[in-house]
């Protein structure tokens, strides 16, 4: 059989995943935001650096170019500081970069490898390239025609090592990802929180259920949250009509029993007084007939009780009041009742089925027992269990079952006699017990009836 999901965990993990997603989601987002500005910020100051040079270069006596005042950057000074400029002269207008004619102390004496690529006047490109030490640089480069040579142009190159744009987004995805992660933890305790918090009144409506399963109570409480009230009035809207439909239901059982009962006692008064064979048919059978209709009122009432479950009661005083009949009935003998086990226990049900079926159990050993019967209480975590021992000639395993199933028949039900052993068994049955013949440990009979328990805070 297939198990049915959980709703609390088809909830929470709903719930978590777009929780994740939409974190990643974000994570993702804030990151590529910081690297575009950074990247931003790091092309402007790059452009600066081209501004600032272009605007400090002439051009020397011999035509080549002459930086007038050093740029303001003091990284430009330290070698191999990360920031760098270079001045080719470019043969022709247009042409590719020829040699290096000028370049940052930063660079020490290394020069930048520059793309071969034609740039018109005021032009920018950018690219990637290596830097002195064989680390990655971004490069922005433009092409500046001095008025003294206007048949030469000079390729202005800056570049900046591009770790100052790797290194902060390293340390915000670190600081990203641990805040998210801390983030995503007290979203994921919120949600979990407020699954089991909104779930909790299911619980307790279960709890409610149970008890009125256990007979604890006739109908759920009133005070369940706005969601889950209308629910629990229509369950006590129904429980109060299948209550009603029972209690009409025993009463036409009674009424027709009544209404039969009257013609079969008037053919007993007339068979009573009468001999032959016809008279002692009729008193047979409207005997029979008067024990059939008390074994299916005794039905039809267990039936009722075991649906509705508001009865409970202990067992040992009902025994005890037993035991103190049996020893009248069967005074003559001498018959002696020990009674054992947990006193606590106790039946989920109405006493009187209770006393019925123990009074009929014992009332049989009380008839085939030699001098002692034995009573003894125990429990399970759902079950009551009560075995009664007499130390009787006992009954062959093999004829057990087999008288179980004529009395079910009813064919060995006689008016005053009681329901009989296979009645006990069959009204057990209907409360979720059954009835059971085995060998008593120290000879004879036991009959073990298990019925369902009290929970022990009734």
């Amino acid at each position: 059989m297939k198990r049915p999901a959980s709703l609390r965990l088809r909830l929470l993990a709903g719930t978590l995943a777009w929780m994740l997603a939409t974190i990643a989601a974000t994570g993702w987002l804030l990151q590529a935001m910081f690297e575009e500005h950074l990247a931003g910020q790091f092309r402007a100051e790059l452009a600066i650096h081209l501004e600032q040079l272009a605007a400090n270069l002439e051009a020397g006596a011999d035509g080549r170019p002459v930086l007038a005042r050093p740029l303001s950057d003091p990284r430009l000074e330290r070698p191999y500081a990360g920031l760098y400029w270079q001045v080719d002269r470019m043969a022709e207008a247009g042409g590719a970069g020829q040699t290096a004619v000028l370049r940052s102390r930063s660079l020490w004496d290394a020069e930048l490898a520059v793309p071969g690529d034609r740039l018109a006047d005021g032009e920018r490109h950018e690219h990637r390239v290596a830097g002195p030490q064989g680390q990655s640089l971004r490069l922005l480069e433009q092409t500046l025609r001095p008025a003294e040579t206007p048949d030469a142009a000079w390729r202005l190159i800056v570049a900046a090592d591009e770790k100052r744009l790797v290194e902060p987004v390293d340390r915000l995805r670190t600081l990203l990802l641990a805040g998210l992660a801390l983030l995503a933890c007290g979203l994921g305790l919120a949600a979990a929180f407020q699954v089991f918090a909104g779930l909790r009144p299911l619980a307790r409506l279960r709890d409610e259920l149970a008890r009125l399963r256990d007979g604890d109570r006739a109908t759920l409480g009133d005070d369940h949250p706005r969601e889950i009230q209308p629910l629990v009035d229509e369950l006590n809207v129904l429980l109060r009509r299948n209550a009603e439909f029972v209690e009409r239901a025993r009463s036409q059982a009674g009424n027709l029993a009544h209404a039969v009962r009257t013609p079969l006692t008037v053919l007993a008064n007339a068979a009573a007084g009468a001999d032959g064979e016809l008279a002692a048919l009729v008193r047979s059978q409207v005997a029979t007939a008067g024990a059939q209709i008390d074994h299916h009122l005794a039905r039809a009432r267990v039936a009722a009780n075991t649906q509705a479950r508001h009865g409970q009661c202990a067992v040992r005083p009902v025994v005890d009041g037993l035991v103190r009949v049996m020893q009248r009935v069967h005074g003559e003998r001498g018959l002696s009742f020990i009674v054992e086990g947990d006193a606590q226990a106790a039946f989920r049900g109405e006493a009187q089925d209770l006393q019925e079926m123990l009074g009929n159990l014992l009332d049989n050993a009380g008839k085939w027992a030699s001098s002692r019967i034995r009573i003894g209480m125990g429990a399970t975590d759902e079950m009551l269990v009560i075995d009664i021992d007499d130390d009787g000639p006992g009954i062959p395993a093999a004829a057990r079952g087999e008288l179980v199933r004529r009395g079910r028949r009813g064919d060995e039900q006689v008016a005053g006699s009681g329901l009989g052993l296979a009645i006990v068994d069959d009204l057990a049955s209907l409360y979720g017990g059954e009835l059971a013949l085995l060998d008593a440990p120290g000879g004879g009979l036991r009959v073990r009836l298990t019925l369902p328990r009290a929970r022990p805070s009734a």
